[in-house]
């Protein structure tokens, strides 16, 4: 997915740029940038892809490398980033998070025509980064750009843009889809998406951006350049799985929330003896875990970890492109604890089961290991819907998902017109679905976490939040 961090300082700010960027890089795998402002040098710019080793020791040069009062870090699942741009509003670094889903539409029926063009990838493709600064540059007024480049693009965009004056603009998206924070320290500002980034850099919470909402923010204070919407769908799964622990969006901790939706989950499995003859309830790491937990205290089944991820010499950013090599990868991680998973019946809870491909991994490995019974509970509903906003489910098509490959094999297309149907474990059509993905992956029980307790754990009202991966409603 991606994701930002910005600080505008009286003094020099790239160490806390360097590890407010680092602690983002739970969000990123392909590439980081930073640029930096100087009164002296202007604004400086420095990329490194993170293909096979993460953010960390790819930037550990910085420091001597750049020196500045204001800078933006990136990272990113896509284009390279930060780009910077010389305009007719002047030169400035601009980074993006998000997705634009009518990009060639804009090449061709709007900016080409007008006699725009592009510096191309191999295969041609355009930098989206390059297309937002485009769309903004169209207009006279900078102001009046953005807001034209926001109401173009069909999609997500959040937007950190660092100007010659040293000073930065913070966009957020439209229907507010994605967060950011900003945070206030002695001598300035730092804006993040994940505000537990600054914190630990000895910023305090100052203020979370409202949907659409634009601010200007220098070492003088905040400007708002254009005022919060009413209208916000922040994404949910931010709180299921993208989220760092120790995060905070629209008030609500991620790692409580989790904790929440645990306890819900195991309400519903004890209410219908779901989980009679379970040894231990336990998380898919990492993400799954707090789940687990929620799990394991609402019903008193003893909380294990049956298998540990070895992760010091695995980085998550070491992910070939092949999703046979990802696959052996994950795999590799996975050390056993024998003595947890020997005649062992394990009720496992992820935060959600998308392809289902490593599951098939773990649980045959678990079945090598000697386990009696592997029960899977996912900690959302069953996903119907690949993303088109934030591209959660990494999906080109929807058939990629188990449960739409599951339901043309059931039923064929007419089974598409009942998805609400397979989503809830009460219908026939929902029973044969869950049986068909034991019978697929080897489970001897599946189950899913409705939405509405899903969203009764996560307290949100259910109209700031988008739910479209579930039930196609934007």
């Amino acid at each position: 997915m991606g994701a930002f961090f910005g600080v505008v300082s009286k003094k020099d700010c790239i160490t806390d740029v360097f590890f407010g960027t680092d602690y983002h890089s739970h969000l990123g795998t392909k590439s980081a940038g930073i640029s930096v402002y100087s009164p002296e040098k202007g604004i400086q710019r420095k990329i490194h892809n993170l293909g096979n080793s993460p953010f960390r020791t790819k930037f550990e040069k910085l420091f001597s490398e750049l020196s500045g009062t204001s800078a933006i870090g990136v990272i990113s699942d896509y284009d390279p980033q930060p780009l910077i741009i010389k305009s007719r509003h002047g030169v400035y670094a601009i980074c993006f998070v998000g997705i634009i889903n009518n990009q060639q539409d804009l090449i061709d029926n709007y900016l080409m025509k007008n006699g725009y063009h592009f510096g191309v990838a191999s295969g041609g493709e355009v930098n989206a980064v390059e297309l937002i600064a485009t769309l903004i540059d169209s207009k006279p007024d900078f102001l009046e750009g953005l807001a034209f480049a926001k109401e173009s693009i069909e999609g997500t965009a959040n937007l950190l843009i660092l100007r010659e004056d040293g000073s930065i603009i913070a966009s957020r998206d439209k229907k507010g889809r994605l967060p950011i924070h900003i945070g206030k320290g002695v001598d300035g500002y730092a804006i993040a998406f994940e505000n537990f980034s600054y914190q630990k850099l000895g910023y305090e919470d100052f203020k979370e951006l409202g949907s659409n909402e634009v601010v200007r923010v220098s070492v003088d204070g905040i400007e708002t350049l254009v005022p919060a919407s009413n209208e916000t769908r922040i994404c949910t799964f931010l709180w299921t799985y993208y989220g760092y622990p120790t995060s905070n969006y629209e008030g609500l901790n991620v790692e409580l929330m989790r904790y929440k939706n645990g306890k819900d989950l195991a309400e519903s499995d004890c209410e219908k003896g779901n989980n009679e003859g379970v040894d231990y309830v336990c998380g898919v790491p990492d993400s799954g875990t707090p789940h687990a937990i929620g799990y394991s205290h609402s019903c008193g089944i003893p909380f294990a970890r049956p298998y540990i991820k070895y992760t010091p010499s695995w980085y998550r950013s070491f992910m070939p492109e092949d999703q046979r090599d990802r696959n052996k990868i994950a795999k590799m991680k996975q050390i056993p604890v024998k003595e947890l998973i020997q005649d062992k019946s394990l009720l496992f809870v992820d935060d959600s089961i998308v392809r289902g491909t490593q599951l098939r991994e773990t649980v045959e490995f678990l079945f090598e290991h000697g386990a009696k019974a592997v029960h899977m509970r996912s900690a959302c509903p069953p996903i119907m819907f690949g993303c088109k906003y934030l591209n959660f489910s990494r999906a080109t098509s929807d058939m990629e998902l188990i449960t739409r490959r599951v339901i043309m094999e059931l039923e064929g297309p007419e089974g598409f017109n009942h998805l609400e149907e397979y989503a809830d474990s009460e219908t026939e059509r929902g029973k044969k679905m869950r049986q068909a993905i034991c019978d697929k992956f080897g489970f001897d029980s599946i189950e899913f976490q409705s939405l509405d307790r899903m969203i009764k754990a996560m307290g949100v009202p259910e109209c700031k939040l988008c739910t479209y991966c579930w039930n196609g409603k934007e």
